[in-house]
């Protein structure tokens, strides 16, 4: 009974992985990645192996998290200098969205900090109104709420830029790490498992 029911979970999981993956012409369809052109066809961009996979959601992942725009044209690109699975790649970008964005944005900035021995209890709040007791008279008010936003944008920078940049990284790495041990472990339960029997 036990074969039988993994056997149909692995059907199920691959017609639906048919159902849902992208073709090479949806992707050339698409105008984020239409400039690609014959490239995305290459088979090696298509092929479901260990390596493929695992790197197309590492680039992904890197890409989603360290840029907040265009992460899927830059890992499609990513995917097809080296040879990662395509749409893994571009899928996986979606690990920042409206929901996530937030908090792995403020993990970032804490992490950031953290590295460079910033001691602030809280995130700086780069969108508030400054104290009433230093607002400038009414004619250049909009210039010096610019200029405030700027200011508190430049102090947020390092820490956020430094963290994105070592979350992406390590996700990344994680990632890989991760998809190619499961990996494995499926491959090395199969021969266990041995050949299904015969109906």
């Amino acid at each position: 009974m036990r074969p039988f029911v993994h056997r149909l979970a692995f059907k199920t999981v691959a017609q639906l992985g048919r159902c849902f993956r992208p073709t090479p012409e949806a992707l050339q369809r698409q105008r984020w990645l239409r400039w690609l052109g014959p490239s995305i066809q290459h088979p090696g961009l298509w092929s479901v192996n260990r390596h493929a996979i695992a790197l197309g959601l590492a680039i992904g992942i890197f890409f989603g998290l360290l840029i907040p725009v265009a992460q899927m044209p830059l890992s499609a690109a990513a995917a097809v200098l080296l040879r990662a699975h395509l749409p893994t790649a571009v899928v996986s970008t979606f690990v920042t969205n409206p929901v996530t964005v937030a908090p792995l944005y403020y993990a970032a900035w804490r992490l950031g900090a953290t590295v460079l021995g910033e001691q602030e209890a809280a995130a700086p709040a780069v969108l508030a109104a400054p104290p009433a007791t230093a607002r400038p008279a009414k004619a250049d008010t909009g210039l010096s709420w610019w200029s405030t936003l700027w200011q508190r944008l430049q102090g947020v920078g390092k820490p956020l830029l430094l963290g994105l940049a070592l979350m992406a990284t390590l996700t990344g790495l994680a990632a890989y790490a991760l998809v190619s041990a499961l990996w494995w472990l499926a491959q090395c339960w199969r021969r266990v498992a041995g050949p299904p029997p015969p109906q």
